[in-house]
């Protein structure tokens, strides 16, 4: 009998890596395509997606170079699963363009309260914005945005501040009438929920500061999933639009339901759904975990990211087309 060389040794052990790599691919992409992500770390780990699809194209070189065909085919095929489901958010769908008032609607997670109040009202003006939705609210922050003349911009408000990350904040040109608290619901986070009266628009207009609890550890896995399945479904008379930081990608089966129920997101809508919106200024890659939906009756005409100094979040500046013919 032959002993092994340490030559055929190596090949094994190549061999083995490759196809271990090869399997880490097909599982992910498993997991991603049929929603099977559940508690913690799977659903953190899901918001990198498109990273692992950027990757798979390497690990698919290396293992054709390093003649491990099966192990080249799973990769191949992972790409192939992953591609189909993100890379048409890099893509403009076609235009929905209703005749309706317009809606300029700014939404930032304002981390613990951190970010100058004076560059909130600043960018409200500069961007003429007509609503307003804040996550990460403090008291002390509403007094400073007062100071700062929000109220004079966008007099009308619904206030659900609290210290630390628990607060949320709606301020409006339009009036607003505050209709509960999806987050306080659930004994979570702030995400207040409003009625927008827009003059010109078909009918009337509810709008969520979205902030559900993140997915960090096993024990915040509930109050993140409950958050999500909590906001408004997007099937009845009413104009939904939901803003905000929603700790969520649209690789996650929990964001893909309330798309399904009616919903479009307004960045994969113009083609730029892969860009990131959090931890903006670390090294970690970024993840896009703030949103701005509407239901399938808004027009999305423009989306800027803008970064704001105070924060990791990126702010979303968006141009929206209300359905009109109200009467």
């Amino acid at each position: 009998m032959t002993a092994n060389t340490p030559r055929q040794g190596r090949h094994r052990v190549v061999t083995v890596l490759v196809a271990l790599t090869s399997a880490g691919f097909v599982l992910y992409a498993l997991v991603r395509t049929l929603g099977l992500e559940r508690g913690f770390p799977l659903v953190p780990l899901l918001a990198y997606a498109p990273l692992v699809l950027f990757a798979a194209p390497v690990a698919l070189l290396g293992a054709a170079l390093l003649r491990r065909w099966w192990s080249a085919a799973a990769i191949a095929l992972a790409g192939v699963l992953l591609a189909t489901a993100i890379l048409p958010r890099a893509f403009e769908s076609g235009p929905v363009t209703p005749e309706g008032p317009p809606l300029r609607l700014f939404t930032l997670n304002v981390h613990f309260g951190h970010v100058d109040p004076d560059i909130v009202v600043d960018l409200v003006r500069e961007h003429e914005v007509e609503l307003l939705a804040l996550q990460e609210v403090t008291p002390e922050m509403v007094t400073g945005l007062g100071e700062a003349g929000l109220d004079e911009l966008l007099p009308y408000a619904v206030d659900h501040s609290a210290p630390a990350a628990a607060g949320g904040l709606v301020h409006s040109v339009y009036p607003l009438d505050d209709l509960g608290d999806v987050g306080h619901d659930i004994g979570s986070l702030a995400m207040p929920r409003v009625g927008l009266t827009v003059p010109d628009a078909a009918g009337p207009v509810e709008v969520v500061s979205v902030h559900p609890m993140p997915p960090r550890r096993p024990s915040t896995m509930a109050a993140w999933r409950d958050g999500l399945r909590g906001l408004p479904e997007a099937t009845d008379d009413t104009v939904h639009i939901l803003a905000g930081d929603f700790n969520t990608t649209l690789d996650h089966a929990e964001m893909r339901d309330v798309l399904e129920s009616g919903y479009i997101d307004a960045a994969a809508h113009l083609g730029q759904g892969l860009t990131g919106t959090w931890p903006v200024g670390d090294p970690l890659p970024k993840v896009a975990i703030d949103h701005v939906l509407v239901d399938e009756r808004v027009g999305v005409v423009e989306l800027e990211f803008l970064d704001v100094p105070g924060t990791p979040h990126r702010a979303l500046m968006t141009h929206l087309t209300l359905p009109g013919g109200r009467a």
